[in-house]
């Protein structure tokens, strides 16, 4: 069983999206009268769903969840988001992988690591 799609409860889902499609290439697909919002992942991850946050839910992001994206140079990827207003922090060198952290809009906690290409010894 595959792990196809994560949900994300946005207060602002016009905002998310165009965070996830403009710094990670996600693109839009939403069916007319659909309050869900479906980010496609265009390398065959997975996809996130964007759903409509209620009143009553916290904002403030998840504090146990993050979303880690791979990509295989992390310094690289990091300057050029720098350029389109993404800012993440520090890059961490863990184990034969390096990593960095930000946020996205709903203050979600994401990462971008190049853990998937690192060499096996």
């Amino acid at each position: 069983m595959a792990l196809n799609r994560l949900l994300i409860y946005a207060r602002d889902v016009e905002a998310t999206a165009l965070f996830y499609e403009k710094h990670f290439g996600f693109k839009r697909m939403q069916l007319p009268g659909d309050r869900i919002v479906e980010l496609v992942a265009q390398d065959g991850g997975a996809n996130i769903l964007l759903h409509p946050a209620a009143k009553s839910q916290k904002s403030g992001g998840q504090t146990i969840v993050k979303l880690s994206f791979d990509v295989e140079d992390v310094g690289a990827f990091c300057a050029r988001s720098a350029e389109n207003g993404l800012e993440f922090g520090p890059v961490h060198n863990a184990d034969g992988y390096s990593f960095a952290n930000a946020k996205d809009p709903c203050l979600n906690s994401i990462s971008v690591s190049s853990r998937a290409s690192r060499k096996a010894d």
